[in-house]
C-alpha cells in the first residue's frame, strides 16, 4: 500500500514504527509525547479545521453544555473548539501538562489522567483519531465503555468503522458500530459525516480514512 511505503521512507514514521512494534498502546502514546511527538497531522491544518467545524456546529445546534474527550492529546484540536465546558482525558502526563499550560486561566477546561478519571456524565463524549490506534482488545473495550458510560445524550466518534488487522504499524481498524450493537443496545448510530478530505492514494498527511459517526441514546 502506498501509505505504508511512505511511512517506511520517512525517518519520523520509522521511529514511530519501531516504538509501535515493541510498545502496547498504553505505553506507546506516553513514549511518543515524552520524545517530543505530537498528536498527529490530523490535529492540524485542514483536517483539524474540518473536525472543528463539524463538532462546533453540532454542539451549538444541539444545545450541548458539556463535552468530555477521551484521548485529548496535546490540545492542538482543542484550540479550535467552542465548547461551553470541557474535560480532556488522556493516558499521557506529558500531553496533559502541555494542555494545562496551553489553556491556563481557562476555567471551562479540565484535564485528567486516564487512570485518575472517576466517571461523571456529560452531554457529549467524543473520540477523535483514537480508536484505530488501540491495537489491543482490552484498550479498545475500555475506551468504548468509557465513552458510552460518560455520555448523557450523544457520543461522536471520528474514526474508520471496519475491521482490519493488517494495515500499517500502530493502526488497527475496528468496527465500533458493531461493538455498540453488541454491547450498548441503549444507543444507536443516528448519522455520519463523510470526511471532506478522504484518504488519497499516496496517504497524504492532510487526508484521512476517518469519518464522523454520531450515536444517540435511545429514548424507548
Amino acid at each position: 500500500m502506498a501509505m505504508k511505503a511512505r511511512y517506511l521512507a520517512s525517518p519520523s514514521w520509522w521511529k514511530a514504527y519501531l516504538m509501535a512494534r515493541f510498545l502496547p498502546s498504553h505505553l506507546y502514546w506516553p513514549a511518543r509525547y515524552n520524545t517530543g511527538g505530537i498528536s498527529g497531522p490530523g490535529s492540524r491544518g485542514r483536517l483539524a479545521q474540518f473536525k472543528a467545524r463539524v463538532l462546533n456546529d453540532f454542539v451549538a445546534e444541539n444545545g450541548v453544555g458539556s463535552v468530555i474527550e477521551f484521548g485529548c492529546g496535546n490540545g492542538d484540536q482543542l484550540s479550535l473548539a467552542r465548547y461551553p465546558r470541557y474535560v480532556g482525558v488522556d493516558i499521557s502526563r506529558t500531553a496533559l501538562a502541555q494542555c494545562r499550560a496551553r489553556f491556563a486561566g481557562d476555567d471551562t477546561k479540565t484535564f485528567v489522567l486516564l487512570r485518575d478519571h472517576r466517571g461523571g456524565v456529560h452531554d457529549l463524549a467524543i473520540s477523535l483519531d483514537v480508536i484505530f490506534h488501540l491495537v489491543e482488545d482490552s484498550g479498545f473495550n475500555q475506551h468504548m465503555e468509557s465513552l458510552f458510560s460518560s455520555a448523557r445524550r450523544f457520543v461522536i466518534i471520528y474514526s474508520s468503522n471496519h475491521d482490519d488487522l493488517n494495515w500499517a504499524f500502530h493502526i488497527r481498524h475496528r468496527s465500533h458500530s458493531r461493538w455498540v450493537e453488541a454491547n450498548r443496545p441503549d444507543w444507536k448510530l443516528v448519522s455520519s459525516v463523510p470526511n471532506e478530505f478522504p484518504l488519497d492514494a499516496a496517504g497524504s498527511d492532510d487526508t484521512s480514512f476517518a469519518d464522523f459517526y454520531v450515536y444517540a441514546r435511545r429514548t424507548t
